[in-house]
């Protein structure tokens, strides 16, 4: 028989005789709960140059990625926004030869803020991570939240994906466009219908009338691919895959898989790519 499902309640950190240097600790010793990768501490309370501390300093090695993490308890406020973003650009000009996240992580965000902070995201790679303690039939349990990914994207039947042409990007991020036509070149001879788009914000792979895939500019050479997969056993065969070849990703609450990609790693990952795509197109066949 099936255990019965416990409902928690949600405690504050500070009631339950904490403080923000305890959760700092927690994540710095285990930087996987924040769900952002295989990622491992580099540094805490680092000093900036521009004044203050950066809380915490994460990486991820396989990619050379950087977290910079600035941790508040409660309601997070323009404060703590203004500070994260801050550090995170005093380190990205220090190291610009690596690419930056800019985390922020509270135990609640206003809504106020979480309309600014999803605003900024379009420009800045943020991520927000709501931090809940919640109790549990007396038990204590930490968990974390993704609640705003970085380069959410626009629906494609928004006003601002006017398509504009190839020579907009050539001239933009013409690096961006090399990796669209290369993932391009791996899938065209899989579909009758398929092409490539340009609009504002993305180029798109187009298959049967449909984004099948879209791919947003980053720093030289890199781009984040993005990618829709909403049935939970391809979505699990899919991060197996990922996670078995040593490849970062995120997964956001629009059920989008996003990752970093070059020219380099694409053709490195050709029979990795070729893989996932057969996942996402397989017939889902009911039982009998």
């Amino acid at each position: 028989m099936e255990s019965e499902i416990k409902i928690g309640k949600k405690i504050f950190i500070r009631n339950a005789g904490k403080d923000e240097y305890w959760l700092q600790d927690i994540i710095y010793e285990n930087p996987k709960v924040l769900g952002l990768g295989d990622l491992v501490a580099v540094n805490k309370e680092k000093k900036q140059s521009s004044g203050g501390r950066l809380d915490i300093l994460l990486k991820e090695p396989t990619e050379n990625l950087m977290y910079e993490v600035e941790v508040m308890l409660g309601e997070t406020d323009p404060s703590h926004i203004i500070r994260s973003i801050e550090y995170w650009d005093n380190e990205k000009r220090k190291y610009p030869q690596r690419q930056h996240f800019c985390v922020l992580i509270a135990e609640s965000f206003d809504r106020r803020y979480f309309n600014v902070i999803q605003l900024m995201s379009l420009n800045i790679p943020m991520v927000a991570i709501q931090a809940d303690l919640l109790e549990v039939n007396g038990e204590k349990i930490l968990n974390f939240s993704k609640i705003i990914d970085i380069y959410i994207e626009p629906e494609e039947d928004e006003e601002d994906t006017k398509q504009v042409n190839e020579a907009t990007w050539n001239s933009d991020s013409p690096w961006t466009n090399v990796n669209a036509k290369e993932i391009y070149g791996l899938l065209k001879d899989k579909h009758d219908r398929i092409d490539l788009r340009y609009t504002q914000s993305y180029i798109s792979i187009n298959i049967d009338g449909r984004n099948a895939y879209w791919l947003c500019k980053r720093m030289k050479p890199t781009s984040a691919l993005f990618f829709s997969v909403k049935d939970d056993e391809k979505v699990e065969a899919i991060k197996k895959k990922f996670e078995e070849n040593d490849i970062g990703y995120t997964y956001n609450r629009y059920k989008e898989f996003m990752l970093n990609v070059d020219i380099k790693s694409i053709k490195k990952n050709i029979e990795l790519l070729n893989e996932v795509h057969a996942i996402r197109n397989k017939k889902v066949v009911e039982d009998e």
